[in-house]
This record gives structure tokens, sequence and C-alpha cells, in this order.
């Protein structure tokens, strides 16, 4: 029988929200076959290498279909093509499948299936789609139109506007996906980036904040503000604004010897506090699920020991699912996290294994014997050979 260790720590109180409650990969990049049941809070852990940003991408790939500009096709050459998502451990079957379900507490819950490949020209093409909620089935392809015309099958019916009505809710899901990994140097070069699509590494970060209506983003930057004060030694105010040739800026204000105290903008900040501005502002931009690479990244081990309780605060005013990966003991050492919230990626020569920390026996006998959840955790994802790395110095 499955622990429970740590299961009882998180709140049954919050109210009703609609997340992906499970997901299924077949032949996804590291995966041959995975199947999970997913949580407001994921905490995706594992060895370097081990798919945790290849994971969160079959997310990505949802979006990336129903995004404006996008489709299947699109999402598909934005990752070079089947060939380069088909998990090398595929065999005996060479096609691709991502399965979602989609609800909340109180409601019957969404299901999508699609599964891809490739027709006799390296094109992509779907091979089925399939949409239920509940007993009901709402989509089931390939259909008749699909055998008279094959070229259909190089669309799913999600992206089209025209065949996704009684399932609607499912492409607005989707494209309620948001992705972020901020790059420090990005958003200080922001000045450079030219294009119109969202850049999730920071290129835009700048215009994206400016473009939020002046009540929103003063409401915003004002809870961030709070939390910068906090963590930032001498930050005392926060505010965007555009300069003289209308490029925009973040500035802070920072305690100085003068009674005003010094101005910087985001060329002067350091990597940590634009990380934290960004995993700040993310958390509070939009309402559809959150998918963070290790935002861990640049913070003093202080402020990363807070991260998951701030996750939850946020939560709180904007329940938004958040998948995030990490390999932060820090992180991992907040005591609220529960053992279902852990995902353990292992890597292995038929595909990546990835197991619920409360499907793991020995995670629950050593929870129970009263280690902490990284001294479990951390152990089960260390390279076998690091220790021989210093022998490679040259």
């Amino acid at each position: 029988m499955a622990p429970k260790a740590n299961i009882s720590r998180r709140s049954k109180s919050r109210a009703s929200f609609l997340r992906f409650t499970e997901v299924k990969l077949e032949n996804w990049r590291n995966f041959a076959k995975v199947g999970l049941t997913l949580q407001r809070r994921n905490f995706l852990v594992g060895p370097n290498a081990a798919g945790k940003s290849n994971f969160l991408d079959a997310f990505r790939f949802l979006g990336d279909i129903v995004s404006v500009g996008g489709g299947f096709e699109y999402a598909v050459g934005k990752r070079e093509g089947v060939s380069e998502i088909r998990s090398l451990s595929a065999r005996s079957n060479p096609n691709i499948a991502i399965e979602v379900a989609i609800g909340d507490d109180d409601s019957e819950p969404w299901r999508y299936r699609l599964v891809f490949g490739q027709d006799a020209q390296r094109r992509p093409q779907v091979k089925a789609e399939t949409v239920s909620r509940g007993d009901r089935e709402l989509l089931t392809r390939p259909g008749d139109d699909d055998q008279k015309d094959p070229e259909r099958l190089r669309q799913t019916h999600l992206e089209q506007v025209t065949a996704n009505l009684a399932f609607r809710p499912v492409a607005d899901y989707f494209r309620s996906i948001r992705y972020y990994h901020i790059v420090p140097q990005l958003v200080r070069e922001s000045d450079r980036w030219d294009s119109p699509d969202v850049d999730p590494y920071g290129g835009d970060f700048l215009e994206r904040v400016m473009a939020t209506s002046v009540k929103t983003r003063s409401a915003r930057l004002r809870r961030i503000e709070k939390a910068l004060v906090v963590a930032v030694p001498q930050l005392q105010d926060l505010e965007a604004v555009r300069d003289g040739r209308g490029v925009p800026h973040l500035r802070g204000r920072y305690r100085h010897w003068r009674p005003q105290g010094k101005w910087q903008t985001e060329t002067q900040f350091s990597d940590g506090t634009l990380r934290l501005v960004g995993l700040l502002w993310s958390l509070l931009d939009g309402s559809g699920p959150l998918l963070l690479e290790e935002p861990e990244l640049s913070l003093h081990p202080a402020v990363v020991r807070q991260l998951a309780q701030l996750i939850t605060r946020m939560q709180t005013a904007n329940p938004r699912q958040v998948l995030a990966s990490t390999q932060s003991s820090d992180l991992l050492a907040d005591p609220g996290i529960a053992s279902d919230e852990i995902f353990l990626f292992t890597p292995s020569d038929t595909g990546t294994r990835v197991e619920a920390g409360v499907n793991i026996d020995k995670i629950g006998q050593l929870l129970d014997a009263g280690l902490s959840l990284p001294e479990v955790i951390l152990p089960m994802t260390k390279p076998e050979r690091a220790e021989e790395l210093p022998l490679f110095a040259v």
C-alpha cells in the first residue's frame, strides 16, 4: 500500500480551480511511457538531462497548437520535426501520444488525447484525436471525412474554431499555459528583442510589463515591491517607466546616505533581483498553468527556502497550477510540501521513469523515520559517479 506521509500537511480548504489532473505521455522525448496524477503545486526533481524540461515542453506543445499564429504543424516544426520529438526508446509503435485530463473539484473532467506521427512525405500527421467530458465522447478522429481527405489530418480539430465549438474550453485552457525561465541578461538587453512572439526567457519581459493596464501593473508592482523590500537589501521602491526614447525600464530606489536615495534601472539590478521580479510577475500574470524552470537560480538560500510558501500565498489570490523543476535542497526543505507534490525523474536505457513521491515506498519509510524531504529525495537524483568529477580537472 502506498505511503501517505506528508499528505495531511496541505490545506484542504481551498476553492475549486481548473487544472491538469492527469497527464500521459507515450514516446515523447525522454519518455517511453509515463502516466501521472498532478496536484496544484508540482515539483519535478531529477538529475541533469533526465527530462524535466522535456516533460514541461509537452504542456507547451499543447499551448503552441492553439496559440495565435500557431497550430499543429507549427508546434511540431518548432521542435524540428516528429523525428526529433519521438523518444529514442520508441520501438514497436513509432507514434507519439499526449493525453491530459482537465478539471476541478466540482465538475466533470475534460480529457484530450492526441496521437501523431508522419505521413509518407515525412510531414506531421494526426493519427488519432479524441475529446471527452465525463462519459460523453465529443470527438473521435480519424473520421469519415478524414478518410476521404487525408490532408485534413495535418491539422487538429483543437486549433480550428469551426470544429472545436463543443470543447472550446479545452482550447482556451491550453492557450492560458505560460512558461517562464527569465534570463537576466536578456531582460537587460531587451531593446534588442525584435519578434512578435512571446519570449519566455525575458527578451520582451519589460514590454509585457508595460503592455499591462496601468491599474493592473501598479497593483502587481506594489505586491512585488513588498517582497523585494524583504529580500533585497536597501531596496524601497519599484516602478516601471519608459525613457525619452520610449524604451521600457524597471526602476528601483535604494536607501542611500542622501535623503532621496538612489534610483537604479534593471541594467544595474543583480541577477537574483531580476529573476525574483520575473518569478513574482509570472505568478501574478495570467490564470492558467504556470511552468517554471529551476526558480531557485541566482537566489539566496534564505529566499529559496520561502519559495514554496510564496507560491502557495500567491495561489490564494490567483489559484493557478504550478509545475516547477528544481534541484534545490533549500526549496524542498519546506515542510509544507507533500509527497504527492514531488515527482522523481529517473533515467534508464529504456527511457526516463517518473513517479510521484507518494507512490515510492522508500520515500514514505524514510520520511516516517524522521528524515527531511531533501535528505530523502536528492540522494536518489545524484549522478552515480559525481565524486569522480575532480579527476577530470585539467
